[in-house]
Formats: structure tokens, C-alpha cells, sequence
């Protein structure tokens, strides 16, 4: 029955039989979700006791009308109150909250130490001026003596 079947099926068939066999031992790459929040703020998030856990700032949004800010995922106005705390003041980059313990400031990039930016001094020389570009009036090819 070998004899009979055409080179063509047998590979097919030989196909077929290595990608059964395979099937069972090929796993899938695990693609970490790049939309899922960060480890920490999942880690806070899974706490039983929410208020219990110190609270993170997520973001702040400032506009003409009115400051806020996101609070372990609950957007906070400033004068408004978080838990058991005061939101006294909502800057670009922290939050300062009052507590019955005293106040504690909520940064939004705890790690990093921002400082503000001082401005340029300008350079005591002054740049040379442009030169004047003279235009040329109409008369003055007439006055450079044309041969008559």
C-alpha cells in the first residue's frame, strides 16, 4: 500500500504526524499587558483595608476653575476630603493633606527631586548691530556720467 501512495501524500502525512507530536510540547510566549497598571499600585489596590494602606497619588489635574487630584483611585477637589484627611493644597506635582496626626504631603513622582528652573541671564554684550543697506536712488545712474 506503501508503493501506492504518491510522494506527495507521504509528506503530508509525515507533516501531519510531527505537528501532532509537537502540539504537546509548544507553550505560548506570556506577553506582559502593557495597558495594566504598575505592580505597586495593584499591590495597594489588593489590600483588604483601603483607608489602613498609605495613599498614592495617581494624577492631578489642573484647570482654570479648579484643582484635583486621583487619590488611589478616587479623584479628590482641593478643600475636599480624602479618608479621614483635608485636601489643603493641590500643586503640579504634589498634594498636601491634613490629618489628625499632622499634615502629609503626597508627591506624584516620590523618587525624583524636583527643582525649579532658574532663569537665563542674557550675556552683557551686546550683539553688533545690522548694517544699514543703502538703497539706490534713480537719479544716481544718471549722475555717474554716461558717455553722450
Amino acid at each position: 500500500m506503501a508503493a501506492i501512495m504518491k510522494p506527495c501524500v507521504r509528506w503530508q502525512i509525515v507533516v501531519a504526524c510531527v505537528a501532532a507530536l509537537a502540539h504537546g510540547h509548544v507553550q505560548a510566549q506570556v506577553v506582559a499587558d502593557p495597558t495594566r497598571p504598575p505592580a505597586d499600585l495593584q499591590s495597594a489596590a489588593s489590600g483588604s483595608d483601603g483607608a489602613a494602606a498609605s495613599p498614592m497619588l495617581q494624577s492631578i489635574m489642573i484647570s482654570s476653575s479648579e484643582r484635583s487630584a486621583i487619590i488611589n483611585g478616587e479623584r479628590v477637589k482641593q478643600g475636599g476630603s480624602y479618608g479621614n484627611s483635608r485636601v489643603l493644597k493641590i500643586s503640579e506635582n504634589e498634594v498636601v493633606l491634613r490629618t489628625a496626626t499632622g499634615t502629609e504631603t503626597l508627591r506624584l513622582y516620590p523618587g525624583v527631586d524636583m527643582k525649579p528652573v532658574k532663569a537665563a541671564v542674557p550675556e552683557s554684550k551686546s550683539a553688533p548691530k545690522p548694517r544699514a543697506v543703502r538703497k539706490a536712488s534713480s537719479n544716481s545712474t544718471e549722475s555717474r556720467g554716461k558717455p553722450q
